[in-house]
């Protein structure tokens, strides 16, 4: 039982050495259990968490956190999927997590959130679902989608490589200047500064239904306009 997890640290981060056929019981059992033995050492420190020998989906890293949560003091501010045995992944993902940047799911903290090398914004790799809520300072690139329920805050642009069926606030600041870019806009709200739109209720029921298509919405004389990106959508909209 004893090799069914293993947990070594550095400054930054923690990697979670998980048994790849180990029973997913099993496993949550020892996380628990070496977490919570292990509470005073870690204390209230925020941490970055990568796991190696078994793929998780996002449910069971959902769990793992929870887990980890409930049995220790230890903030995990993300999660890393790549580059875990490199301190500097680390303190930069620990650095986004805790400046200016928030993830939450009814107090759980379950996200890949890297921040750019220009620390101009971040880059968040996975899918929202119902209840969270992605709050940074900056411009966000989603690599997934937001679905339903879900909810991303930024004062800058917000730009979803996936489909967008949440909310989206962006400029919220009071930045009229920024823009939303989705590959499949069906938003149930989008607000950029103080201007709210929402999706046409034939969206919602499902009529007039059409293929996925990239759409920008950007503010424009006190109304949110959402069209298909073009070059000629694109050349007029300006950087923030």
């Amino acid at each position: 039982m004893g090799n069914v997890v293993k947990i070594t640290g550095s400054k930054s981060g923690i990697i979670l050495k998980l048994d790849p056929e180990a029973e997913w019981e099993l496993i949550k059992k020892e996380v628990a259990d070496k977490f919570q033995t292990s509470a005073d050492f870690w204390g209230d420190a925020q941490k970055a968490i990568a796991f190696q020998g078994r793929e998780l989906d996002d449910e069971q890293q959902d769990e793992i956190l929870e887990i980890i949560r409930k049995n220790c003091r230890l903030q995990i501010v993300c999660v890393l999927d790549e580059d875990p045995e490199k301190e500097a992944a680390f303190a930069r993902a620990v650095q986004a997590g805790g400046s200016g940047s928030k993830i939450s799911e009814a107090g759980k903290t379950a996200a890949n959130l890297l921040q750019t090398d220009n620390g101009t914004g971040f880059f968040f790799k996975g899918n929202l679902r119902s209840g969270q809520v992605l709050d940074v300072e900056t411009s966000i690139i989603i690599l997934g989608d937001v679905n339903n329920g879900a909810k991303v805050i930024s004062k800058g642009n917000v730009i979803i490589l996936g489909s967008l069926k949440g909310n989206v606030f962006a400029g919220s600041a009071g930045n009229v200047d920024a823009f939303v870019i989705a590959l499949d806009m069906k938003p149930v709200q989008i607000r950029i500064a103080d201007t709210i739109a929402r999706s046409p209720d034939e969206d919602k029921k499902g009529r007039g239904k059409k293929e996925r298509e990239t759409k920008i919405a950007f503010w424009e004389d006190g109304n949110i306009y959402i069209e298909p990106l073009d070059k000629d959508v694109m050349s007029d909209i300006r950087l923030s």
